[in-house]
């Protein structure tokens, strides 16, 4: 009998062992600190606040950038310059009332994902690691390039477009909202509405 027990113990101890490592490791991460640090490369230290909701206001995303954000794994590190609520009406002509229903869905959808591909770097860009009046060069995923700089307002200016809110972070994110769309000159003509259709009509 003694011998049926034996085998048992070790396994009885590693399983209650790797129990309470893996419980351990719930409430570490559970009582994390929400903040991170960067350096910005000067030795200074830069604390990027964490949110779990994006911001409410005139200034938000909406539903077009919550949608792109979803598209991104939140654990790796990327920077996502997103065009606000208003410049996805204003400059892609996105509504949702009329942009996810029926077979408008699946362009929506598309352009989404183009957009998407010129607005994502797959590393972490802070606006305080921009330096005033200098201009850092990237592409983004797509290869679309980007000149990023910044003005007197420590508002991020990214090929001309101007951020309408900076630094704000999600998972492992960094989302910057924008006041337009970053796209390329073939797809941004792509996108604008025929005036000449407009005119036949009158």
């Amino acid at each position: 009998m003694r011998r049926g027990r034996s085998p048992r113990s070790p396994i009885v101890f590693l399983v209650a062992i790797v129990s309470i490592s893996c419980f351990l490791v719930l409430i570490l991460s559970v009582l994390r600190l929400p903040d991170a640090s960067f350096s910005n490369g000067a030795g200074n230290a830069i604390i990027l606040k964490k949110i779990n909701k994006l911001p409410e206001n005139s200034e938000r995303i909406g539903k077009f950038g919550e949608m792109m954000i979803e598209m991104l794994p939140q654990d790796l590190s990327f920077t996502i310059f997103i065009p606000s609520k208003t410049a996805f009406e204003r400059d892609l002509r996105l509504r949702i009332n009329d942009s996810l229903v029926g077979e408008k869905a699946n362009d929506t959808y598309a352009i989404l994902s183009r957009v998407l591909g010129f607005t994502v770097v797959p590393w972490k860009i802070l606006s305080e690691s921009v330096p005033y009046g200098e201009e850092i060069n990237c592409d983004s995923l797509s290869g679309l390039k980007l000149d990023i700089s910044k003005d007197g307002d420590e508002m991020i200016i990214v090929n001309r477009v101007r951020s309408k809110r900076v630094d704000l972070r999600k998972g492992e994110m960094v989302i910057h909202v924008m006041d337009g769309v970053i796209m390329e000159a073939d797809f941004e003509q792509s996108v604008q509405p025929d005036d000449d259709d407009d005119d036949d009509k009158d």
